[in-house]
């Protein structure tokens, strides 16, 4: 039959309905999104460690959250010194000239309801990570032929301006995250985010792995506060840490990078995804390798099932220190929202076996993309805290 035969109106709808199949994301498909370059970033000076334009990925939202915005800060550590950052400038954790041109977008960044059910429509943005300081600097090194650009405050008001044009300054509800580095980033930069935002906006943030603890290594030595001020030091990073924290702690403004010192000063509701067990604080902050120069932590680091008895108590210790450093926010927010399991892992919010997926880690049967929906949309006040390892039995993705 010609579908000439149908009229105009019956061609519309046809046109229409395509166009609408067209958008709606394929089951297991891939998504890969490209990167956008910020071209006039230079104008408020913001470089990556070698110079080059910073950069995001963005995935456009659609249906009923094509006004929502989800920001989605890039993890990968930090440089702490001279040296570290010019190794650093000449990788994809330095420069934007280095990175893949497009990036895989899954679990919390994924456009398909069945894998995230309550972010997959809105508009998803991925910001790149090539500062070394958690997008928290603003300085400059000479060191006579190659300056390093220690730029993260300018990059992060690079990309919001960017933004803001494209549906950000008008959006309805805000999710600002990230994941390790980018989980520090976001308390870094949660208050600020709500400046840029509609007075009516709904607006709230979310840190995966990003509770970096102020503790002691198992030698005694606070290996993670020496590394953490030589960065601050570095890269120019006081004036942008959390004023009223700095203005509490004088003495040692620099300890407000730790969340633990920063958080109660965060107004904005924020949700703490963690493990109790970080892998990256278990082998860089309660066992550094300047703590185990014998490598008797070597096979305990690989499977935990490997570790001795007083090992097993040195990190229930680990645990011990998160939950005490989180106890005022646990008790006292009632704003806020927690899921601290037991698993040992890093970053739980970007892999899709971790988010949502069959087999993803509980706590009490909830997933954690059903925990921090609960509590974006206010469905139920939330904070999960996990029992003490080995009890969970979810954690199968994962180091068992």
């Amino acid at each position: 039959m010609n579908p000439a035969g149908f009229g105009a109106p019956f061609l519309a709808v046809l046109f229409l309905l395509a166009a609408a199949l067209r958008s709606l994301p394929l089951a297991g498909a891939r998504l890969q999104v490209a990167m956008t370059v910020v071209r006039n970033a230079s104008s408020v000076g913001a470089f990556c460690l070698d110079g080059s334009l910073p950069a995001y990925h963005l995935d456009r939202g659609f249906g009923a959250g094509a006004g929502n915005w989800l920001l989605q800060f890039e993890g990968g550590g930090w440089c702490n010194d001279v040296e570290s950052c010019l190794e650093r400038a000449k990788t994809r954790r330095g420069s934007t000239q280095l990175m893949n041109k497009w990036e895989d977008f899954n679990g919390i960044l994924s456009n398909n309801a069945s894998l995230n059910p309550d972010f997959y429509n809105w508009n998803r943005v991925k910001l790149r990570y090539c500062d070394g300081a958690s997008f928290g600097g603003d300085a400059l090194f000479h060191n006579g032929t190659s300056p390093l650009y220690f730029k993260g405050q300018k990059i992060w008001e690079s990309i919001i301006l960017d933004l803001l044009p494209k549906g950000l300054g008008t959006a309805n509800k805000a999710l600002l995250s990230g994941c390790s580095a980018g989980g520090l980033a976001t308390f870094l930069h949660c208050e600020d985010f709500t400046n840029y935002l509609p007075r009516d906006a709904t607006v709230k943030c979310l840190s995966d792995a990003g509770f970096f603890l102020d503790l002691q290594d198992i030698g005694s030595t606070h290996t993670m506060r020496g590394f953490f001020k030589d960065l601050v030091a570095l890269q120019g990073m006081n004036p942008n840490l959390n004023e009223n924290c700095t203005a509490a702690s004088s003495n040692l403004p620099d300890l407000c990078i730790f969340p633990q010192h920063a958080l109660k000063y965060i107004a904005t509701p924020f949700f703490i995804l963690n493990s109790a067990y970080d892998v990256y604080q278990f082998h860089h902050g309660l066992v550094p390798p300047s703590a185990d120069i014998h490598g008797r932590w070597k096979h305990c680091k690989m499977n935990p099932a490997a570790c001795s008895k007083q090992q097993i108590q040195q990190l229930q210790g680990l645990r011990s220190s998160m939950l005490s450093a989180l106890k005022l926010f646990y008790q006292y927010s009632s704003k806020g929202g927690m899921f601290i399991n037991s698993c040992f892992a890093h970053c739980q919010s970007e892999s899709q076996n971790t988010w949502f997926a069959k087999g993803s880690p509980t706590i009490d049967n909830k997933t954690i993309a059903g925990t921090v929906g609960d509590w974006y949309f206010n469905r139920r006040n939330i904070k999960e805290i996990d029992c003490a390892y080995p009890c969970d039995s979810t954690c199968h993705n994962l180091i068992p």
